[in-house]
């Protein structure tokens, strides 16, 4: 996997998109810098497949399958924001290669954004070179576009990893995987209402939802549920500030 290294900017954070040429010299204004993305942590006391943050506190991780419609992706975006939350986005690699203004909006947005492999295939079912490349595969797009290869690894169409997958996510720098404790059911289109429904019938402090973008049950759901989390004097922070 090859590397992208920060230009000298007032941001020491800040890296240039993969591809994109500095216009400087040639009449126009560089393209603005990527906020770089957060890098895995290992979080000493928590096991290598998170499935929830501590259960004393008063903070959810409101978590995002990432990949479908960008437009649909930024009102959810911005939903989150005017409430004050934050996500975490898990990217697939394949919707970052067509879409890799996502990755600057997800991170100037103040949220979290890691991986979900490349083409979304079931990994747990793939031999270890093919799971291996989903991961790393999708770690590249990450770091090309961000400085770094995210910050967690969720595995593709499984609520759990299989201990090869924990192996390998291992391998290509993720030190715990991210599951989840809530499973909202958005991705079969249920309608907002059951989503919201869902979602707040099941989750209480330390929970990390699962949710996805690119449906619009789920971002018509979202203020609800922000609204609901708010009520019960909870907030919706990234995974990295539940779990650290």
């Amino acid at each position: 996997m090859t590397g992208c290294h920060p230009p000298r900017a007032a941001d020491p954070g800040a890296v240039r998109p993969a591809g994109r040429p500095s216009a400087a010299g040639a009449g126009h204004a560089p393209p603005a810098p990527v906020r770089a993305a957060r890098p895995p942590t290992r979080v000493p006391g928590l096991p290598v497949q998170i499935e929830n943050g501590p259960r004393n506190g008063r903070a959810v991780a409101l978590t995002f399958h990432g990949r479908g419609d960008p437009k649909m992706a930024t009102a959810l975006l911005g939903e989150a924001e005017r409430a004050g939350a934050k996500v975490t986005v898990l990217a697939v690699g394949d919707w970052l290669d067509e879409q890799p203004a996502m990755a600057r909006r997800i991170l100037d947005g103040g949220h979290e954004l890691g991986n979900h492999t490349l083409h979304h295939r079931n990994i747990c079912a793939l031999p270890a070179a093919e799971a291996y490349a989903e991961i790393s595969g999708c770690a590249d797009r990450l770091r090309k576009l961000t400085g770094t290869i995210g910050s967690w690894f969720r595995p593709s169409q499984t609520r759990r990893a299989t201990p090869l997958v924990t192996q390998l996510a291992r391998k290509a720098g993720y030190p715990h995987v991210l599951s989840y404790d809530v499973d909202s059911h958005d991705a079969n289109d249920p309608g907002a209402a059951a989503v919201q429904r869902t979602v707040l019938d099941s989750v209480g402090p330390g929970s990390v939802v699962s949710l996805h973008l690119g449906h619009a049950g789920t971002v018509a759901a979202l203020p609800p549920i922000l609204d609901g989390l708010r009520r019960r004097g909870l907030r919706a922070v990234t995974t990295t500030e539940l779990v650290t």
